[in-house]
């Protein structure tokens, strides 16, 4: 397993939770974003700045992604695309997307859109609270304990 992170739009609390994890678990954790990210001398932590542009930090993760891999991020298509290929996919708030839920959540977002087009001021999610951390924390640690279980029984 690798943790991948959309790190553009990744909160800086929640990459700090992510150092922590893949620290303790020894598990690779990889940010990608279109900016250079400061990451600590660690060898299971790195980051791939690509170009400026348009999903080109999607792009990277899913070309990268393999079956059982994990991505962090907030983006309901490179969800939609992570699921597909076997991975898991997570948001800042601690929701493991499933098919059902990507399905939902693009629907949202296409009807959401929709609206923003035809002059509907719809605003944007609301700041990340203790409670939001909290759940990425509690899910986070759900999926790496799994993980490692398997990891032991494989052995």
């Amino acid at each position: 397993m690798k943790i991948w992170v959309d790190a553009d739009a990744c909160p800086v609390v929640l990459r700090e939770i992510l150092f922590k994890a893949a620290e303790r678990v020894k598990v690779p954790l990889i940010l990608v974003a279109n900016q250079p990210i400061r990451v600590p001398k660690s060898e299971w932590i790195s980051a791939i700045q690509v170009l400026s542009g348009f999903d080109v930090a999607d792009n990277e993760i899913v070309q990268r992604v393999e079956a059982g891999d994990l991505v962090i991020t907030s983006d309901i298509p490179l969800a939609s695309e992570v699921i597909d290929k076997g991975g898991l996919a997570l948001n800042a708030r601690g929701e493991l997307y499933t098919v059902d839920t990507v399905k939902a959540r693009l629907n949202i977002r296409d009807f959401m859109e929709t609206m923003r087009s035809s002059g509907v001021h719809t605003g944007g999610p609301s700041a990340l609270n203790q409670q939001d951390r909290r759940e990425f924390s509690n899910q986070l640690d759900r999926i790496l304990t799994r993980y490692l279980r398997q990891q032991r029984a494989g052995q």
